[in-house]
């Protein structure tokens, strides 16, 4: 990543944790992934060569940024969705400013609804950070869209373990998948969809 980018994604990192500070209600914070935590998931759309990704989350564009700059160099591209249209505003300017916005389908779309219209193996790889209560619901369409090797990536599993310990306990139990807890950040689940499911 160039260094120009890098300079920018710490100025947002710096703003959002200010803006956060200054807000009781978690529902106006921008919520922004740790930046160990996302410097791991571009390291891994890197790594894994993802080039077709799907954001549940968009908030300002932080996350996104960290995530396209990835895809980009992959040369694919990526879709964010988020509810809330002055974030998506914000997330579009920050894209805009990374050069980025040549890779990122903004759409204002529930996470749920993003997962059940995306056809069967259609994405490389998803990143969830949303409203995480919702999260059990939407088990069977994240193992439907993730093609076989692909990558689900869950933020907040050690920060908020009581709040996705229902979805950690279906990863665990599906014989489709394989998952794994990165102790970086707030914790990051990270699961697999398997070509073939594992033995009972």
């Amino acid at each position: 990543m160039d260094a120009r980018l890098e300079a920018l994604l710490d100025q947002l990192h710096r703003e959002g944790v200010d803006f956060d500070a200054g807000r009781a209600d978690r529902r106006e914070r921008r919520r922004n992934l740790e930046p160990d935590s996302a410097r791991l998931l571009h390291l891994l759309v890197l790594a894994t060569g993802a080039k077709r990704l799907l954001e549940l989350g968009s908030s300002n564009g932080y996350s996104t940024i960290w995530l396209a700059a990835a895809v980009a160099a992959n040369e694919g591209a990526m879709v964010s969705v988020d509810l809330d249209e002055g974030r998506l505003g914000e997330a579009r300017a920050n894209l805009a400013a990374a050069g980025l916005e040549g890779t990122v389908e903004l759409r204002r779309e529930d996470a749920g609804a993003a997962l059940s219209g995306s056809p069967e193996s259609s994405w490389d790889m998803v990143f969830l950070d949303a409203e995480r209560p919702a999260y059990p619901g939407y088990w069977a369409d994240l193992v439907r869209v993730l093609r076989p090797g692909g990558l689900l990536a869950v933020d907040n599993v050690i920060s908020h373990a009581d709040e996705v310990a229902d979805l950690r306990t279906l990863a665990g139990a599906d014989r489709r998948t394989e998952e794994a807890l990165a102790p970086t950040g707030a914790g990051l689940l990270l699961v697999t969809r398997l070509a073939r499911p594992r033995a009972g």
